[in-house]
């Protein structure tokens, strides 16, 4: 099979950093495997953050998480899908991506695409998807269809892949006001096309900017510099209250929410699939979920940028566009070109 792959780690300007490749085809699937026709992909921090600093020293390895694609088989024990299906997934780091013309994956983390969407608006939805789910749902316990009137959520970088879909869920599953930060015009214009109620500069005084609009936030979902913001973030907790974070914290110091008796949560959208959990298959029910959502129009597809065709030359522009860290929504690539 033909896939795009890294050898080294190499900046997104060095014509080096992937290469077009022709692979041996995925092993007949086993297990609860399916096999999987990849149509469309698109590109996450994660795959960035892997490709800077996870060097497979000159063995090819094929990245990718988000996919969209057409099940071509499945295991004796898969029976969640059907051979031509139209599925989205967002895979697990420690096996083979979806930067390839096939794709072994679990059914247990597979959903049924929407029937709304190309393969390519699709492709931007699964991994976002599950995170602002899990966050917002799982770690925080926001309650679906009500909160206690007139309380908040607060969504950092609500431009960025995650915050979009958290933005969505958030107004549209709840009765929570929804908070959100952005720090340029253009990414100010999207939050709020999203549904946010109120945008933030993140750039500017964001503790004074919060108590200013006089509302209780019992719950916070930070998704990235949540270093830089602790100290707004934490003074913004209501008592009982909980932050949910999905980027690392090295210097924040987390005793600020204690007299609060607030509580602290880590999404790690890949922890099911990782460690097998019994429970592995909510990903499963959430992506179905979040593809009903879709098609009824109860949510919007973020990409924003398609590249075109899977090639080294254009996934190491996606990658170079995730890395500035100014992207809106998602950048997505159409399949491999047979």
């Amino acid at each position: 099979m033909k896939a795009v792959a890294y050898t080294h780690c190499r900046p997104t300007t060095d014509p080096d950093c992937f290469h077009d490749l022709v692979l041996p085809d995925p092993p007949v699937p086993r297990g609860r495997e399916l096999l999987v026709e990849v149509r469309a992909v698109s590109v996450n921090p994660v795959d960035a953050k892997l490709r800077a600093n996870a060097d497979p020293a000159g063995e090819p390895r094929v990245l990718g998480f988000d996919a969209a694609g057409i099940v071509r088989a499945r295991s004796p024990e898969a029976s969640l899908f059907q051979v031509g299906d139209a599925v989205f997934y967002a895979g697990v780091v420690n096996r083979a991506g979806s930067n390839a013309q096939f794709q072994l994956v679990d059914e247990r983390i597979v959903g049924h695409k929407p029937r709304t969407l190309s393969f390519a608006e699709a492709a931007a939805l699964p991994l976002t998807g599950i995170t602002a789910w899990e966050a917002l749902f799982e770690r925080l316990r926001i309650q679906r269809g009500g909160a206690a009137q007139g309380a908040a959520v607060l969504i950092t970088g609500g431009a960025g892949g995650v915050g979009s879909i958290a933005i969505q869920l958030a107004r549209r599953l709840t009765a929570l006001k929804v908070i959100t930060t952005a720090s340029r015009p253009e990414t100010r214009a999207w939050c709020e096309e999203m549904g946010a109620h109120h945008v933030l500069d993140h750039s500017g005084d964001l503790g004074a900017q919060i108590k200013a609009l006089g509302l209780p936030i019992p719950y916070i979902f930070s998704v990235t510099q949540t270093d830089q913001h602790w100290n707004a973030l934490a003074d913004a907790l209501a008592p009982q209250g909980g932050i949910c974070v999905i980027d690392e914290i090295k210097t924040a110091n987390l005793q600020r929410i204690r007299p609060k008796a607030g509580f602290l949560a880590f999404e790690a959208m890949f922890a099911r699939a990782l460690n097998t959990t019994p429970d592995m298959i909510a990903q499963h029910h959430l992506l179905d979920e979040i593809s009903h959502l879709v098609d009824t129009g109860a949510l919007r597809h973020t990409m924003t940028r398609n590249l075109g065709p899977l090639t080294a030359t254009s996934l190491a522009e996606a990658h170079g566009l995730v890395a500035t860290g100014r992207m809106i929504g998602k950048v997505v690539l159409e399949g491999i070109t047979p």
